[in-house]
């Protein structure tokens, strides 16, 4: 496969996990798709990304796993997604939103406490995202955190 290819497949089988993560219900083959697609996303973009491709990779199967309910992966996924924003030295954007996957994590484990945190630590980061846009779809994203 030439990179162009796989730069290709990584985004679109990014963009099917958000039409199914869009989704109200899932079948369980629709489920095990999305999981799929999410990881194999990742994969792909491993050689031929950056770290923000990776990075964000990680966010969204941690919001899958977050989605399905899943805390153990989906905090593992959070946690690598914070690692390659923080130490590739990613945007507020980046690491805002690696605070927000560790926040659903958090609150779909139980643990409300470190879930309120890490919201804090992603509102901390919010004056400094330059685009508007983007800081409004992080505050929007974290009022719907299910901190109890």
């Amino acid at each position: 496969m030439s990179e162009e290819e796989q730069i290709s497949l990584a985004k679109a089988l990014f963009n099917e996990v958000w039409s199914l993560l869009d989704q109200e219900t899932r079948s369980p083959a629709e489920v095990a798709r999305m999981i799929h697609a999410a990881h194999a996303s990742r994969y792909l973009w491993q050689d031929v990304g950056t770290e923000v491709q990776h990075a964000r990779g990680e966010w969204q199967v941690s919001r899958v796993y977050s989605v399905l309910r899943r805390s153990e992966p989906a905090l593992f996924h959070a946690r690598l997604c914070l690692e390659v924003a923080e130490s590739g030295g990613l945007s507020a954007f980046d690491r805002a939103f690696a605070h927000e996957a560790l926040a659903r994590g958090y609150a779909v484990a139980g643990e409300l406490e470190k879930a309120r945190a890490e919201v804090a630590l992603a509102k901390a980061l919010a004056p400094e995202i330059e685009d508007e846009e983007d800081r409004q779809v992080l505050e929007a994203d974290l009022t719907t955190v299910p901190l109890g």
